[in-house]
C-alpha cells in the first residue's frame, strides 16, 4: 500500500466512527484499532471504559451463544463500536451445532473461542470445525497444554499434531490463541511451561503452520501473545513480516479501565509480569515499535475485517 492509499484508507475508517472514539484511536495508535478478542462485560459502559481507556476505536466481542440482545443493546448505545460477535456453548452437549447455528441466524460472525477440556483434534471440536466451514464463518480455538492453576485442566490438546485438522478442514478458516500456540513458535517447546522465555528457536509448529495453510490465522491476544512477541525481538521482527497478513490483534485483557485497573493478569499467577497492566495497551506498544505503519493497520485492522468479515454497519 502506498502512502497515498494508506492516508486515505486510515481516514475512511476513522470517519465512520464516533468523534470521540476517533480522537482517541488517531491520538493513542494512529488510526482505528479493533480488539479481536474482547470478552462480553457484565454492562455496555464497561465495554466502552476499556476500549476508551486504551485508546481502542472498535471491538470484535466474544460471548455466549445467546448473547444477541445484549450486544444488539450495546451496539444501539454505543453506535460504531462493535464490529461483530463470536459465539460460544458448552460443545459437549448434543445440542451445540443447533444452538451455534442459531447464534449465527442472530448475528454471530464466528465460533468463540472454544475453550473446552477437549483434544484439538477430538470429535466435540471436529463437530465444529465441519459446521463453521458449513456456515463459512471462522472459529477460534484457545490451545492449552499446561495449566495455570492446579484445578484448571487443559485446554484444545495436542496443538502438536494440528496439521492434521487443517488438512481435514480446508474450508474452515481457523484462529489460533493461546499458550500452546504461541509458545510453539519455537521448536523446543515441549509443554513445560505456559509462557517459555528466551531465545526462540527457528522451526516452530506455529510458524510452520501459518505459513503453509492459508486457513489457519493468529490470534494476538492475552499474555500468550505478548510474551511470544517480547521474548526474543529479533525472532519477532522477522516473524511479524513473513505472517504480516496472518495475525489478527486482540487483547483477551480483564483490566477495568484500559489501563490495568481491576484484576488485570493478577487471576493468572503465571502472567504477573502483566499484572497491573493493560495487555491491550501492552501488545499494541510491542506492535507500533515493530511494524510499519501500514503493516501495523494490518494487523490490527484490515486483516480482521479481511478474517471476521467485520461490518461497521
Amino acid at each position: 500500500m502506498n502512502r497515498r492509499v494508506f492516508i486515505q484508507t486510515m481516514a475512511a475508517a476513522a470517519s465512520a466512527l464516533p468523534l470521540v472514539a476517533q480522537q482517541a484511536s488517531l491520538r493513542e495508535w494512529g488510526g482505528p484499532v479493533v480488539d479481536c478478542h474482547h470478552h462480553l462485560r457484565r454492562t455496555a459502559e464497561a465495554n466502552i471504559a476499556h476500549l476508551d481507556g486504551s485508546g481502542i476505536s472498535n471491538a470484535m466481542v466474544l460471548a455466549r451463544d445467546s448473547s444477541a440482545e445484549q450486544i444488539a443493546a450495546i451496539k444501539a448505545q454505543y453506535p460504531g463500536r462493535i464490529l461483530g460477535w463470536f459465539a460460544s456453548t458448552d460443545i459437549s452437549k448434543p445440542e451445540a451445532e443447533e444452538l451455534l447455528t442459531k447464534a449465527v441466524k442472530s448475528g454471530a460472525i464466528g465460533f468463540g473461542e472454544l475453550k473446552f477440556h477437549v483434544a484439538a483434534a477430538g470429535p466435540e471440536l471436529r463437530r465444529m470445525y465441519a459446521l463453521a466451514a458449513d456456515l463459512g464463518v471462522p472459529v477460534l480455538v484457545h490451545f492449552q497444554e499446561v495449566p495455570h492453576t492446579s484445578t484448571e485442566g487443559t485446554f484444545a490438546t495436542g496443538f502438536k499434531e494440528f496439521e492434521v485438522v487443517l488438512k481435514a478442514y480446508p474450508k474452515t478458516r481457523f484462529i489460533g490463541h493461546a499458550d500452546a500456540f504461541w509458545a510453539n513458535i519455537s521448536a523446543d517447546y515441549a509443554n513445560e511451561s505456559a509462557y517459555p522465555a528466551g531465545k526462540i528457536r527457528s522451526g516452530g509448529i506455529t510458524d510452520k503452520l501459518l505459513g503453509d495453510y492459508p486457513n489457519l490465522f493468529a490470534d494476538l491476544s492475552a499474555n500468550s501473545g505478548n510474551n511470544a512477541l517480547s521474548r526474543d525481538p529479533e525472532f519477532t521482527s522477522n516473524f511479524l513480516k513473513r505472517h504480516e497478513s496472518k495475525l489478527i490483534f486482540g487483547s483477551d485483557c480483564a483490566c477495568t479501565d484500559g489501563k490495568g485497573g481491576g484484576v488485570s493478569q493478577a487471576g493468572n499467577p503465571a502472567a504477573s509480569r502483566l499484572a497491573g497492566k493493560c495487555v491491550a495497551r501492552e501488545t499494541l506498544i510491542l506492535l507500533r515499535k515493530a511494524l510499519t505503519p501500514g503493516a501495523f493497520h494490518r494487523v490490527t485492522w484490515e486483516n480482521a475485517h479481511g478474517v471476521y468479515r467485520l461490518s461497521m454497519a
